[in-house]
């Protein structure tokens, strides 16, 4: 347990006591007091009174007990006084404290266990061991999503998304590097992708308006077991790296939601070179200039009806079919035709997977 959390605790404790209250770990410094000046001083003689002792000791006018009754090694709490109100108030504190301590330690271990599943950095036959030992419910549905930073805010990632998160008790905040952080989300057999979108959209607004920090979300499909968080892990990523192939100004991506960006890419871009090989004649997708290709995605935005497309362009219907004809000249392909629309959409999609992997393999 964190010498911050015990510190915030004794924080909370000291009006209610009235005394001077704190926490000395098990090198006998103080971690934690009421009164700051004291943090920082050993007090490790008490450890060595605390030994010989089944209960708790009076020492030049404080009370001090363990925090847990296994006695060494652990932590000890310490009440200004040596009446029975500060015997009965360190008893107090050292239920709570041993109470928040072991929840804490649970928690915790929770988290580096699933941190390693996702990382895949645990056998598949050691996971169903792992949260027996753990109690841990392996069939709750669950869903990964992964928060990336694009700036350096003046919290830590980890510590800003730990206190966005409002279910800590079913949700896990993982931090996997400086800028990523991972959120084991539980769901529900209603959960739908909308649910979690909108989730991930208070994340975005709450991050953004007290720490004018810009974010990208990835979110996985929802997993009903514990082995299926290392391959929803896996999905919450790949939907960033297709959202910043495919939908660059979009902050929030999911898996089920990327369809045929997904497909591309996982291809190899071999194969997508030969496609656009056969696709285009030699240089005439080259040849399409800005407004064209404005031109060609406001036609597929409004579903290949010219009438509707020429009113949002702000342009004469009979420009339009000017500017299609042109296309049809250079490329063959007449976007007025289903298919021949559905192989231009998908040739500039690989044209801009390709063109984000600068490596061909």
């Amino acid at each position: 347990m964190s010498n911050r959390l015990f510190q915030t605790i004794i924080h909370q404790m000291k009006d209610v006591v009235g005394r001077t209250i704190g926490v000395i770990d098990e090198n006998g410094i103080i971690i934690a007091s009421s009164e700051l000046s004291k943090i920082g001083e050993s007090r490790q003689k008490i450890r060595e009174e605390l030994s010989y002792s089944s209960d708790y000791v009076v020492y030049e006018g404080y009370t001090y007990r363990y925090i847990n009754s296994a006695g060494k090694g652990e932590s000890v709490c310490f009440v200004e006084g040596d009446d029975d109100h500060a015997a009965k108030m360190s008893e107090l504190i050292a239920i709570s404290l041993s109470n928040i301590k072991s929840l804490y330690d649970e928690k915790y271990d929770k988290g580096s266990f699933i941190k390693n599943i996702i990382l895949d950095n645990i056998l598949p036959s050691d996971i169903y061991i792992k949260s027996n030992e753990l109690h841990f419910n392996s069939d709750e549905l669950r869903a990964v999503i992964v928060i990336k930073f694009l700036s350096y805010p003046s919290q830590t990632p980890y510590e800003i998304i730990q206190s966005v998160v409002q279910d800590k008790t079913k949700d896990y905040v993982i931090s996997i590097s400086e800028q990523d952080i991972v959120i084991v989300k539980e769901a529900t057999a209603d959960t739908t992708m909308t649910d979690l979108e909108k989730y991930a959209q208070q994340i975005i607004s709450t991050v953004s308006h007290e720490y004018n920090t810009k974010l990208l979300i990835g979110i996985s499909s929802v997993v009903d077991r514990l082995k299926d968080l290392a391959r929803a892990y896996k999905e919450a990523r790949i939907s960033l790296e297709v959202g910043k192939v495919f939908d660059i100004e979009r902050p929030i991506m999911c898996y089920e939601n990327l369809g045929i960006g997904r497909l591309i890419y996982q291809l190899p871009t071999t194969l997508c070179d030969i496609f656009l090989q056969e696709v285009f004649k030699k240089g005439s997708l080259e040849s399409l200039d800005r407004e064209t290709l404005m031109t060609v995605q406001s036609f597929f935005e409004n579903n290949l009806n010219v009438s509707e497309t020429s009113r949002k362009l702000f342009v004469h219907r009979n420009t339009l079919v000017y500017r299609l004809e042109k296309i049809r000249k250079l490329t063959g392909l007449d976007l007025r035709e289903f298919d021949h629309a559905v192989t231009f959409k998908v040739a500039l999609m690989v044209k801009k997977y390709l063109t984000s992997k600068p490596t061909k393999f």
